[in-house]
């Protein structure tokens, strides 16, 4: 019986394992052709190509970066103060039900409905426009995510605050953001892969011309370059590789 348990377990972790590794040993590859076994070459050159700007994935690494960062950190932020106010609402129920209009629709219908008003406002086809789009994505998740903090428990906090002279800003210093440091970065990293991973959207309000790194997999892949679509995945990967591994030892630790 153990040794049936320790087949299922190594049979699990490399269906797990291939793909990464396979995605690997692809992006290192070049002229591996059917029906042969073996590559034509096998070495660094291709990752020596992401310095320089023939291939453009180092490029679209930054700009995913900054996009991602931007969007995770703003939506966070944005949807712990707003939240807050949603969840003490009167109509909070009709206020919180509209958060989930934004996924009632496929993100691709969403971004051809919001081209309309991007292009009015001149920021279609740009990395603001980019940002701006998915944090209209983001922001909702956020306001959803940090509904459940705010409850009976910590409204006495904020009143016992305001009954020793606290002003809203020392509420929100001192008391309220060390209380909710675990869900403030558990939401930024949430955030962050929604934004990191996003393609249709991004397709559409950046017309072509914002190519993040998930935009470069697809080109690749529609090129037929599967070296660069595999090493653009790898690259893909990293991000929330690091994200867990952070997520992992500095926040859910400290949760439980």
């Amino acid at each position: 019986m153990g040794r049936w348990k320790n087949g299922i377990l190594i049979t699990y972790l490399v269906a797990i394992v291939f793909p990464f590794i396979f995605l690997f040993l692809l992006s290192m590859s070049s002229g591996w052709r059917f029906p042969d076994l073996l590559p034509e070459y096998f070495g660094f050159k291709n990752w020596g190509k992401v310095a320089g700007t023939e291939s453009g994935i180092a490029q679209s690494f930054l700009i995913s970066l900054v996009i991602s960062l931007s969007v995770a950190v703003s939506s966070t932020l944005c949807g712990f103060v707003i939240s807050r106010y949603v969840s003490y609402h009167p109509k909070k129920r009709l206020l919180t039900l509209l958060t989930y209009f934004p996924y009632i629709l496929a993100p691709v219908v969403f971004g051809a409905c919001l081209s309309y008003y991007f292009l009015k406002m001149g920021i279609f086809g740009t990395t603001f426009g980019v940002v701006l789009a998915q944090f209209i994505i983001a922001f909702p998740y956020a306001l959803i995510f940090f509904s459940s903090f705010w409850n009976e428990k910590i409204k006495s906090y904020e009143d016992l605050v305001a009954t020793l002279g606290g002003g809203s800003l020392t509420t929100f210093r001192k008391v309220l953001l060390p209380m909710a440091r675990g869900l403030l970065m558990v939401c930024f990293f949430q955030t962050f892969l929604i934004s990191w991973f996003e393609y249709g959207l991004t397709s559409i309000i950046g017309v072509g011309k914002v190519q993040t790194l998930t935009i470069k997999v697809f080109l690749f892949i529609k090129e037929s370059n599967f070296y660069y679509g595999a090493m653009s995945c790898c690259m893909l990967i990293i991000p929330p590789v690091v994200m867990i591994y952070i997520n992992k030892k500095y926040v859910f630790n400290k949760l439980i």
